[in-house]
């Protein structure tokens, strides 16, 4: 009998295990998940999808990797020893011959590169070349996508990091401590969130060079706030507990009882808002791009091709598939929030 009740025991899952069998569960949160990672490790690998060079190639019994190299237009029988442009049709022609190839990415277009062989003018619809059309520099609209899509989600898990860091640290020094620590704390917060961010960001996009970094660090000053609330009532409420008063009693020091045991059951809130924020942020550097103050200017960026698309009116295939990118997005992300609020909620643990 007793080694019945102990085999039950160790069989059971853990917490974190269960929440994950419940995420699992939930068909559209785990499908979201599924795409939306997908979606990142294919723009992880942009230059391997959409590129102006080609993965491989062969001319007179030499092989190349352009990719990564920078090779001069006299390699392939050019005449000047400037980087070679293979989507040239001479270039493109050399390739032809016999016992030569090229391997070109699927879209053989980098997020940079302009189309000065389009057959229309810019912006150009889609077509066989450019199959969502180029903006009004000639630049294809799907390599701008891929790229800017990359941005937009390597920005955003940055400063969802940073902020989720200054918002757990934060809140569980005010929660911890309570009394005059988290009154100071407390009066702090409201007199920097009546600090006008935008008024901020323009002030400072005048007077420093635009980068990412900069923008990461002025959006990260302000964006720990929200979540520091919750984590801040998360500590108040367990720092009551009995666990936490054993763990005093036997002379744990104040960081290694917020370390060991505080945290640990204070992390609901934290994990449940991470994708809500990853899609705030998202729409954040998306807004400034739009209005000209997010990232340096060349950078690839959803809110720039939505500009363009504003600029443009009567070229509807740059703000139509640039629309379409950011709403799935949002909305797989909105998805996994709802699933994993669902996995983690207690209410829910037994069903």
């Amino acid at each position: 009998m007793s080694n019945s009740i102990e085999s039950t025991w160790v069989a059971s899952p853990t917490p974190a295990k269960r929440a994950w069998m419940r995420f699992k569960r939930h068909r559209l949160g785990f499908a979201s998940l599924v795409i939306f990672v997908a979606m990142t490790l294919l723009s992880l690998g942009a230059e391997l999808i959409s590129n102006d060079k080609p993965l491989l190639a062969r001319h007179d019994g030499r092989w190349y990797v352009p990719l990564v190299q920078n090779l001069p237009e006299t390699v392939f029988g050019g005449d000047f020893d400037t980087p070679t442009d293979f989507l040239d049709p001479f270039i493109q022609a050399q390739f032809a011959k016999p016992g030569n190839w090229a391997i070109y990415p699927l879209n053989p277009y980098h997020h940079s590169t302009l189309n000065y062989f389009a057959k229309e003018p810019n912006p150009s619809g889609p077509s066989a070349d450019n199959w969502l059309g180029t903006d009004d520099r000639g630049r294809d609209v799907l390599a701008r996508l891929i790229y800017g899509f990359r941005v937009s989600v390597l920005f955003a898990l940055a400063l969802t990091i940073v902020g989720t860091i200054l918002g757990v640290v934060t809140g569980a020094i005010q929660g911890f401590f309570g009394g005059k620590t988290d009154l100071a704390f407390q009066r702090f917060i409201e007199i920097w969130s009546a600090m006008p961010e935008l008024y901020l960001l323009i002030i400072f996009a005048a007077v420093f060079d635009p980068s990412v970094g900069l923008l990461l660090i002025l959006l990260s000053l302000f964006g720990w706030m929200g979540l520091s609330d919750y984590v801040r009532a998360e500590f108040l409420r367990n720092r009551q507990l009995d666990y936490v008063r054993a763990a005093k009693a036997l002379g744990l020091s104040s960081w290694a009882i917020i370390r060991r045991h505080v945290l640990p059951n204070s992390m609901t809130p934290v994990v449940t808002f991470l994708p809500f924020r990853m899609s705030a942020a998202i729409l954040a550097l998306t807004s400034l791009d739009f209005l000209g103050l997010g990232v340096p200017p060349g950078t690839p960026s959803l809110g720039e091709l939505l500009a363009q698309g504003k600029t443009n009116i009567d070229a509807w295939w740059i703000s139509l598939s640039t629309f379409l990118v950011l709403v799935v997005t949002l909305l797989l992300l909105t998805f996994m929030g709802d699933a994993l609020r669902d996995a983690l909620d207690p209410r829910k643990a037994d069903q």
